[in-house]
């Protein structure tokens, strides 16, 4: 049996320092490994047993990074184990084969936004009207498909995101809020349409899926099994399926989860 393994990565795989979670002792604290470096500072990590267990996947099985990451931030990431021959970027807007960008696909997708929801100009125009600069440090736009604000979290108005999550749902767009980022993402750019095209041009006989974040759903909906950790913002809204396992784990300890599972399974198929 053929096993295609999509998962998302920051807060599934990957963790930053502020999201490892490491609440037991210093003492037993895992060693953990460096994945991507940026402006010459560590950013992200997995544990040391991660790493070796996403190694043996890329072995058993077809395993495909998929991110909302933009495709130059998700370049940044040195994962261990085999280089991905596929990768899904901008969460489904650009189907990276070999590092590079598919053009059909992307002319795909590109396509559908047009006809089926409001352009990105309107929504961002809307964000810097709205947004209150009291608690938004930073307005971004990634690779011309969706908007994303970065903010004080501490400082936000809660209520706001809401407002913003019904205005947007209005015009065809969907709003997700994961950490210190307030994406604003059109309802037709998925991670699972990619993952569909992913598993047709590979022909895999099994679809597994992982992710933490609404932007996930989708994804895990899509395969015949998913799986998502203790933390995230599918957790906070108690997300479930009868084709997704929900684990206990929070932070990097339940990217280390997700990946032997992940590899159980695959060998079990």
């Amino acid at each position: 049996m053929r096993a295609l393994v999509a998962s998302d990565l920051d807060r599934t795989l990957i963790y930053s320092a502020a999201a490892l979670a490491l609440t037991m002792p210093d003492a037993r604290a895992p060693r953990l490994l460096c994945v991507e470096v940026h402006e010459s500072k560590p950013l992200s990590y997995m544990t040391e047993t991660a790493a070796q267990l996403l190694t043996d996947l890329g072995d058993a099985a077809v395993f495909v990074p998929t991110t909302t990451r933009t495709r130059k931030q998700y370049q940044r990431i040195n994962l261990p184990g085999p280089a991905p021959a596929y990768a899904i970027c901008a969460n489904g807007g650009h189907l990276l084969v070999d590092g590079v960008s598919d053009p059909d696909w992307h002319a795909r997708v590109t396509a559908r936004l047009a006809e089926e929801c409001a352009s990105l100009a309107e929504v961002q125009e809307h964000l810097l009207r709205a947004a209150d600069p009291v608690w938004v440090r930073k307005h971004r736009v990634a690779d011309d498909l969706f908007a994303y604000l970065v903010v004080e979290r501490e400082l936000l108005d809660e209520d706001w995101v809401k407002e913003l999550a019904v205005w947007a749902e209005n015009r065809g767009w969907t709003v997700s809020l994961q950490g210190r980022k307030i994406y604003a993402v059109p309802g037709p750019l998925t991670k699972s349409a990619a993952l569909r095209e992913v598993a047709r041009r590979t022909g895999a006989d099994l679809t597994l899926a992982a992710g933490d974040s609404l932007l996930d759903a989708d994804l895990l909906l899509a395969a015949d099994r998913g799986w998502r950790p203790g933390h995230g913002e599918l957790a906070d809204t108690g997300f479930t399926a009868p084709s997704v396992r929900v684990l206990p784990e929070r932070g990097v300890l339940a990217g280390e989860r997700i990946l032997r599972e992940f590899l159980e399974t695959v060998r079990g198929a």
